[in-house]
């Protein structure tokens, strides 16, 4: 993944061409209501942020200072797992009772036990590692690389196993940054964007653009960076969002543009 401030980010059938009549398909305009709002570690550059075991999961990036982290929404995390320097943590995902932490450019990513983080093995990885999320249901996971190219891959494996070439009205979405799935859906954050869309992840067409106004103050967001952190609440339609060297993290609700 590119870095806002600081420089950097067999199976399935390709649907990367989309549907008919996909040019003419209606996006949904939505913006963030905010519904509260939450402490966040402001030395943490946000890369993934995910919800799974009643526990809030967070990748942070910079090489040297690259951390997993576990623990209650807005509460400080009760554990914690560094990654040694030259790794750069990126993107990551819960599979159970595993989780996988992408790297931006190092060439592996890292499977970890989802209760400890501790390390229980590396694999190679293919390309630049941005965002991850999997779709459990599917049997898959899918990833980012900054692209318009949402990758599917084997959540055991990681193999790739497919790609979606993501388009809105028959045009390219590019920068595709830190993913969420929900169901058949994925939101992805839009790297250097106060967006995120809403991707149906077969046809890889955008349903939904949301606009997210500015959510932190005019001092705040001179010493943080960019916007890059999206965790569904499981159970309920909201999300929590967060940021690069954010001090909050909001919870919020995606809702109709007025």
């Amino acid at each position: 993944m590119l870095v806002g401030t600081c420089g950097a980010g067999g199976g399935t059938k390709d649907h990367g061409r989309g549907t008919p009549g996909q040019t003419s398909a209606r996006v949904e305009r939505l913006r963030v209501e905010v519904l509260e709002t939450l402490p966040h570690d402001p030395k943490a550059f946000t890369q993934g942020l995910e919800m799974a075991h009643g526990m809030l999961y967070e990748s942070s990036g910079i090489a040297g200072r690259s951390a997993v982290t576990a623990g209650r929404p807005g509460a400080p995390p009760t554990h914690r797992a560094a990654l040694p320097a030259p790794l750069f943590g990126e993107g990551l995902t819960v599979t159970g009772p595993t989780l996988w932490q992408l790297t931006w450019q190092n060439g592996v990513a890292i499977e970890r036990d989802a209760r400890t983080l501790a390390e229980l093995r590396r694999v190679p990885y293919r390309g630049e590692g941005w965002g991850a999320c999997h779709q459990r249901h599917r049997g898959r996971l899918v990833t980012s690389d900054g692209s318009s190219l949402l990758v599917l891959r084997d959540p055991k494996t990681l193999r790739k196993t497919g790609e979606v070439a993501v388009t809105a009205q028959g045009r390219p979405v590019e920068r595709l940054n830190e993913l969420e799935c929900v169901g058949d859906t994925v939101y992805a954050n839009i790297w250097s964007a106060d967006r995120i869309v809403r991707i149906d992840a077969d046809s890889g067409r955008v349903t939904g653009d949301i606009a997210v106004a500015p959510l932190l103050s005019a001092a705040e967001r001179r010493r943080a960076d960019v916007l890059n952190g999206i965790a569904a609440v499981p159970g309920t339609d909201q999300f929590l969002l967060t940021g690069k060297w954010w001090p909050k993290m909001f919870r919020v609700a995606f809702v109709p543009a007025k």
